[in-house]
């Protein structure tokens, strides 16, 4: 296919190097365009690099996008030079971002408008999951599209599951991304706890990690980025706090009372208050730990 991928970031780029090792002709655009060279570069002959998403539409079939949120993908679709602008007959946007599904539903509509369709198809893996092609797609949108954009989703990840309808991906990925968040926290606190009393901390995670308090955390982060005090996830403490800002959203809207959302929404936020801007998602760590007066870090202290 004749594919267009906008934001080649740490994940955009290696899921757009998938696809062109699948043989697709990629239009590749990021906002810097050293960027967007590199990643065509990598990419191969088959990719080029375009000026703006009007230009991206006139070259695809189907545009990928992977942005920060809802805002900035209605812009590259609808805004002055976007998408809307440039479509080919029957075109199709595939959201993998992490948006807020309400504008998901209203940029769809607006396409929709133009004979264009739209999928939202945001992913849990991370960075590591976007260069081993190991993915979780969690899509919305009506299943003729989805099942048009399954190929490619099927190159990218290992894993797919269509929700429903237009925003329902976006509805599961800021709930997975909220109950990540309070994971996170929760074990971060607990550790403390744990360290205070005199427990090694790396002997707690080997404990949770084969018993009932194990999570995607304990088994992916503490020891690869608290215990070295690297603090190094790559996804940003900002985006996470977005996520759950939209989970909490979602909730209240619809009736569902989540005290716990509530407060951690109210501590990931002080989190965010006290690190630099592009700070970490480990940086929630150092955070509590600061609350705490206590680090980490391994071996045993005599209570």
């Amino acid at each position: 296919m004749d594919i267009g991928f906008i934001g080649l970031g740490v994940m955009g780029t290696p899921m757009a190097g998938h696809l062109a090792r699948a043989g697709h002709s990629l239009t590749l655009l990021d906002q810097d365009n050293a960027t967007a060279q590199r990643a065509a570069e990598a990419c191969g002959a088959g990719a080029r690099v375009a000026a703006t998403p009007r230009e991206v539409a006139g070259q695809s079939d189907i545009i990928i996008t992977m942005l920060p949120n809802g805002e900035v993908v209605r812009e590259v679709a609808l805004g002055e030079a976007g998408l809307i602008h440039g479509l080919r007959p029957g075109a199709l946007l595939l959201d993998t971002s992490s948006c807020e599904p309400w504008l998901t539903q209203q940029t769809g509509a607006a396409l929709a408008g133009r004979g264009a369709s739209m999928v939202d198809a945001p992913v849990s893996g991370a960075q590591w999951g976007a260069i081993d092609a190991q993915l979780v797609f969690m899509v919305g949108g009506h299943a003729p599209d989805v099942a048009r954009v399954r190929p490619l989703l099927d190159v990218m990840g290992r894993a797919v599951f269509h929700l429903g309808g237009p925003g329902a991906g976006h509805a599961m990925k800021c709930i997975n991304n909220c109950i990540t968040a309070v994971t996170l926290a929760n074990t971060a606190q607990g550790l403390i706890a744990g360290k205070r009393y005199g427990l090694d901390p790396v002997a707690m995670i080997d404990v949770l990690n084969a018993s009932t308090g194990g999570s995607w955390i304990t088994q992916t982060h503490f020891k690869q980025r608290v215990f070295n005090r690297t603090f190094d996830d790559p996804f940003k403490l900002a985006l996470m706090l977005k996520d759950m800002g939209i989970a909490v959203q979602l909730a209240h809207e619809n009736g569902a009372p989540v005290p716990l959302w509530d407060l951690a929404q109210q501590l990931w936020g002080q989190a965010a208050e006290a690190s630099a801007p592009d700070a970490s998602v480990s940086e929630l760590v150092r955070w509590v730990e600061q609350q705490a007066g206590t680090e980490l870090t391994p071996g045993a202290v005599p209570p």
